[in-house]
Order: structure tokens, then C-alpha cells, then sequence
């Protein structure tokens, strides 16, 4: 009740609805591509350029030279999605083409390379969340692929680049322990109308388009893994592979965590392991799972902030959450999860200082990476034939 004087009818409006939590787009493709005769209006160099759709239109402005337009027709084979392209200039030289790729911040202090993908957000108010730079994924390349994709709490599709076998991709791995990185051996390959030829398609676009469908239409707990692609023609690598024989190549990658091209009824992915060293975060599912929780919340309660502490307030924030969690467990992409608050970290001292902490728990929806069957000889059926037997001419 307000103490100012009204000889009259005050009306103040209280809104006691729940509020809900905001989950940005996770279908975000991030791409690094070269195009030198791209338009460079729609595509100028080393600024993330927002596409909110592919068409032909813009395939066309990707010109026709490079990695762009190959990339971007690659994408739309698979699905529609937004796209934040970062053109960089092509070279002859390795070295200056790995400079391009990985950029930095020129003498104006703008961010240049896969680095322009830190301001994406600020300059598009679109954040990138899945990765890949097709044909110039080196090492180093997606080191630093991955330190940006870390802040952006994103997730990297790369090659085994520049191995050839089976040995030198489990060499390759062990370069590499994020949970955010997922390797992936061989290219796949599809007929390029400009060339008049067949051509590698690289494996890294059409992982990212199958991410990105999957997004769309059953959920970020899925794995790419065992999905048929459209578009392809081939594999560049052939490996062997039967889905119930564990001595294969395929079978020898996947343990390693290295996701594969297989033709098997359909072209497709045949992996679903991050390169974690955590097996907390061992399948693609667990990674993305807790990547969007992590964003979720960190998005969500702005509204929050500056408010003075209460029962009310918390019992608001938790019940967001839960309410959240309850929708997505029934939805299957959580097994389970809630909020609490916890009396240790929540004393008078802390909440003096202007701090309340909850927590929140989850479990991610497993992935069936191994069924098994029992296979039985049994005789009981036999005596069943037997009695049938007997009945006959009686």
C-alpha cells in the first residue's frame, strides 16, 4: 500500500504469472569458408555475415571459386538454417592461409579469421553454437577453433586432417581432449555442377547441416550419428564396417572417438564420441545437453538481478527451472532434473553480501551406442512337435 495521499481508487497491477526460461537457436551454423570472387557486399572479408536462410540467391553472391558456395549447397541439401559466414582471403602459401583462417584483431581492432566469430552476436545478434571450416581444418586451425567455441559454448565438427589411415586419425585424436570437438575421418564426395566433375564434399558441412536438421526437428540430446544424408554420392575413404563384427575399421575408430563416413544402407555418419577425456561428456548428446542447460539458465533470469532477496523471489527462480526440466524430461531430452538451495551456501553472511546460489541437477538422455541380444538353441519346441506329431491319422 502506497503512503502517498488519493481521496479516490488506486488500481496497481500484480503480475504472479511464472515466468519461463529463454533457450536460444541451437541450429546456429558458424562457417569459415574462402569465395575470392564472391560479392563482396554480401560476403566482405573477415566480418561474420549473418544469413537467416540459403537460397539461391545468396549461393549465387558466394560465387563460384573457393569453399563458400560449395559449403552453403552442402547445408541446404540437408536443412535450412541460419548461417554466420566468415570470408577469408585464399593463399597459395600454408602458412599466410592458416594466418587468414585463424585471424586475430587488425589495426583498427577489428577481429579478423574464425577470432570475428567472438562478435558475431554483437554485430548480427545471432551467436554461432556448431562449428566447421572445411578443407583448412589443420591443428593448429582447430586448436583455435576451439578456444572460440569454448566462450561461445559451442561445438566443433573437424577432419582428421591430413590423414590417411586408420593409424595416423587415432594418432591425430590424440592431440585433442575437449568434449566441445568431435573428429571425424573422411570426406564424402557429390557431383559439383560448375566443375562438371565429382568432387570432395567435406565431411565437417555436412555434419554441422545434420546438427543443425537434428536441432530443428528432434532436439540437441540427439546424436548425428545414423542419420541418412541427401546429397552425396560417395565416400573418399573406404572403410570396412559390419554392423555386428567388432574387428572393422569403423568399429577400431569409433572406439577411439573418431565419428566415420560409411556407406551403410545410405550414406551417413557412424559415431557419436567427443574427444572428452571426461567420460561424463564421452557422447556428442552429453556435451550439447549441457551446453544449452548452461546457456539457458545464464540467459534466463535477467530479470532477476537487483531485486531485493526472498522467499518469493527464490521459490520464482526455482519453479522456472523445474518447470522447465519437468517440460523437457517429458519431452525425452532430459531423463530428469531439479533446483534447490542449498542452507550452506545460502548463510546470513552471503546473502549480506548481495549472493544467492542455487543449484540444479540433470541427466542427459543416454545414447544406445551397443545393443546386445542372447542368441538360444533350445529343444522345448520340440516336444511341442513331438505331441503335434502324435495327433496325426488319430
Amino acid at each position: 500500500m502506497s503512503d502517498e495521499f488519493l481521496h479516490g481508487v488506486r488500481v496497481t497491477e500484480i503480475t504472479e504469472t511464472l515466468r519461463t526460461l529463454t533457450v536460444s537457436s541451437t541450429s546456429v551454423i558458424g562457417l569459415v569458408a574462402t569465395a575470392e570472387d564472391a560479392d563482396e557486399t554480401t560476403f566482405p572479408l573477415n566480418k561474420p555475415t549473418l544469413l537467416t536462410g540459403i537460397t539461391s540467391a545468396v549461393i549465387a553472391k558466394a560465387g563460384t571459386k573457393g569453399t563458400l558456395a560449395r559449403a552453403l549447397d552442402g547445408i541446404l541439401d540437408i536443412t535450412n538454417t541460419k548461417v554466420i559466414v566468415i570470408r577469408v582471403a585464399e593463399s597459395e602459401d600454408d602458412s599466410q592461409m592458416k594466418a587468414n583462417v585463424i585471424g586475430g584483431v587488425d589495426e583498427n581492432g577489428n577481429y579478423t579469421g574464425l577470432k570475428a566469430f567472438l562478435v558475431a552476436q554483437a554485430l548480427t545478434g545471432v551467436k554461432p553454437r556448431i562449428f566447421a571450416i572445411p578443407k583448412y581444418d589443420s591443428q593448429d586451425v582447430t586448436a583455435e577453433l576451439l578456444t572460440v567455441a569454448k566462450k561461445l559454448n559451442g561445438f566443433v565438427y573437424a577432419s582428421c586432417y591430413g590423414c590417411q589411415t586408420k593409424e595416423q586419425a587415432v594418432t591425430y585424436r590424440r592431440q585433442f581432449s575437449q568434449r566441445e570437438l568431435m573428429l571425424i575421418f573422411g570426406d564424402f564426395l557429390s557431383f559439383n555442377s560448375t566443375t562438371k566433375q565429382t568432387e570432395t564434399d567435406y565431411a565437417v558441412v555436412r555434419a554441422v547441416a545434420m546438427r543443425a536438421y537434428q536441432d530443428q526437428v528432434q532436439g540437441w540430446h540427439t546424436a548425428i550419428s545414423n542419420k541418412e544424408l541427401t546429397g552425396v554420392t560417395g565416400v573418399t575413404n573406404p572403410l570396412s564396417f559390419d554392423i555386428n563384427d567388432a574387428a572393422t575399421d569403423v568399429n577400431y575408430l569409433n572406439e577411439q572417438g573418431i565419428t566415420c563416413c560409411i556407406n551403410y544402407n545410405g550414406y551417413k555418419f557412424w559415431g557419436v564420441r567427443t574427444c572428452s577425456t571426461d567420460k561424463t561428456f564421452l557422447y556428442e548428446n552429453q556435451t550439447r545437453t549441457a551446453q544449452v542447460l548452461k546457456d539457458t539458465i545464464a540467459q534466463s533470469f535477467d530479470w532477476a538481478m537487483d531485486k531485493n532477496i526472498s522467499v518469493p523471489l527464490v521459490k520464482e527462480i526455482v519453479e522456472a527451472i523445474n518447470a522447465k526440466w519437468r517440460y523437457w524430461t517429458a519431452e525425452g531430452k532430459l531423463v530428469g532434473g531439479k533446483a534447490f538451495v542449498k542452507a550452506e551456501f545460502n548463510t546470513a553472511e552471503t546473502l549480506k553480501d548481495a549472493k544467492l546460489l542455487i543449484g540444479y541437477d540433470y541427466c542427459a538422455a543416454p545414447l544406445l551406442e551397443q545393443l546386445e541380444f542372447n542368441q538360444y538353441v533350445s529343444d522345448e519346441y520340440l516336444v511341442e512337435l513331438a505331441d503335434e506329431i502324435t495327433k496325426v491319422g488319430s
